[in-house]
């Protein structure tokens, strides 16, 4: 695997960032500018990362493609052309966005209109044409699973696949993301074993976080920092090393640079104790 962080770190040109990343132990990275940026900014942070051998593993786009605005809706697919052509441009592993939210004013928000077939229908016909308009050969378009937000799990991440059936769309892992339920939480390994076994080959990229369960009625679990909660890394980065081992695996939502550069030595630490190559 290919650790890396999904915050470039405060950082004055395209070669601190790299060098940066690179003395942290990071081997990928999330692209740090968007495609408004000029050419020139763009070709620096490319080739500063070549030099510094680290796989830009994902372009993001982050925006509601499903807002129930008009303008909101129009810049968010604007922005998701934008994105996928940049990715495919400086060859990232994937552009990655979440599929859309269709019942509310929160972008990445859960509303009982995300499990509507009127809403997996409009997701994969947009999927369609993003992937029709851009045409992408050397970045894969990937959704991340959200828990309420489809998909959910790795048998609606197969079924969208199968459904979009277009060249240039991947699946993109968030183990914590889809553990939702508590038999998912408390058999989590199992859950591991059953995304891999049925994704594995598909991965394109994924994300390191932790997941809690808090001691409350009603069910609760939180999102953490990795070492927080019950997630076993090491038993999930087995898994990603036995399908890809150049996969890229993103540390991500933390608030600070130094929280992230603490987890990131968490869990080089974790794994170098583990007997795990990273």
């Amino acid at each position: 695997m290919r650790i890396g962080l999904s915050s470039p770190l405060s950082h004055e040109s395209a070669e601190e960032w790299a060098q940066t990343m690179k003395e942290l132990g990071c081997r990928s990275v999330v692209f740090p500018v968007d495609h408004t940026s000029p050419d020139h900014v763009i070709a620096d942070y490319v080739d500063a990362a070549k030099r510094n051998d680290l796989l830009i593993a994902e372009v993001g786009i982050w925006k509601n493609v499903f807002a129930l605005d008009s303008t909101e809706r129009e810049e968010a697919r604007k922005r998701a052309v934008g994105q996928l052509r940049l990715a495919d441009e400086i060859g990232a592993r994937c552009c990655v966005n979440v599929t859309g939210t269709f019942g509310g004013p929160i972008w990445d928000g859960g509303y009982k209109e995300n499990y509507t077939s009127e809403c997996w229908e409009a997701v994969v016909t947009y999927t369609r044409e993003l992937l029709d308009t851009v045409k992408p050969t050397r970045t894969e378009y990937s959704v991340e699973p959200m828990p309420w937000m489809i998909p959910t799990g790795p048998d609606e991440c197969l079924r969208l696949l199968h459904d979009v059936d277009r060249p240039g769309f991947g699946i993109h892992l968030d183990v914590v993301n889809m553990i939702n339920c508590p038999e998912r939480y408390f058999h989590s390994d199992d859950f591991l074993q059953e995304c891999f076994d049925k994704l594995g080959p598909l991965v394109v990229s994924c994300h390191l976080k932790d997941i809690l369960l808090n001691q409350e009625l009603t069910f609760q679990l939180v999102e953490t920092w990795c070492g927080n909660g019950s997630l076993n890394i090491e038993k999930y980065i087995t898994l990603i090393n036995q399908y890809d081992p150049d996969m890229p695996v993103i540390i991500e939502h933390l608030n600070t640079d130094e929280e992230y550069r603490s987890s990131l030595a968490y869990v080089q630490e974790r794994l170098r104790h583990a007997g795990i190559s990273i």
